[in-house]
Order: structure tokens, then sequence, then C-alpha cells
């Protein structure tokens, strides 16, 4: 009579157990989509890494300093510059009422093949 308790109790542990996993899609779902999933929504860029804040770009003659974007792309090591010509995050031309377009100025590159573990 008690391996009879004993076996009872046990199955409805087990029981108990099934119920609670069935039941944490509904209670808990899991997330339909991921905000830093490493590419862009229905593309297959490359990622890039975009410094905060607005740095000084030197072009590669040393003829022009601005403002602007620093851009790497993490796969190539490929570092891009994207003049803001102010300090503000974002191209501003205060000439024009066209919203500016900034083109990227290559500045060089990061040779991550070489980095070994």
């Amino acid at each position: 009579m008690k391996n009879l308790s004993i076996t009872n109790f046990l199955l409805f542990v087990i029981a108990v157990a099934l119920v609670v996993i069935a039941a944490r899609p509904y209670i808990a779902p899991a997330p339909a989509a991921a905000a830093q999933s490493g590419q862009t929504a229905g593309t297959a860029s490359d990622p890039l890494y975009i410094e905060p804040g607005t740095q000084t770009i030197r072009s590669l003659d040393g003829t022009s300093q601005v403002y602007g974007r620093m851009v790497v792309d993490l796969q190539s090591g490929t570092v891009w510059g994207f003049p803001t010509l102010t300090g503000l995050p974002y191209p501003v031309d205060i000439s024009s009422t066209k919203p500016p377009v900034s083109h990227p100025i290559y500045l060089g590159r990061f040779a991550f093949e070489d980095i070994t573990h």
C-alpha cells in the first residue's frame, strides 16, 4: 500500500510539471523579434559600428578637417567618416533649405584578421 502512495505522488508531481511546461508559452511568451540581432531588418547587410557623438575627421591627403560621425564595418575593418559639418550628430547645411546628404570619406582599415586569440 505504501508503494502505491509513493507511485501516485510521483505521478502527480510529473503531471503538475507537464502542465507548467505546457502553460509557459501562454503565461510568458517568447519575444517575436530581437532588437539587436546583428542584422538590419529584412536585409543581409554587413553589421556596422557607429561611434557615438562626433569626431574630427581628417581627409587622407590632409587638406581638410570637418566634424563627422565615424563608422566601422565590423566584417572588413574599413573605417569611414560621414561629415556632419557641425558638432551635431546629423548633417547640417545652413546655406540650403534642402536636407543635406553626407557622403562617406575613406579613413583607413583595422586589420582584424591579424588579431590572435
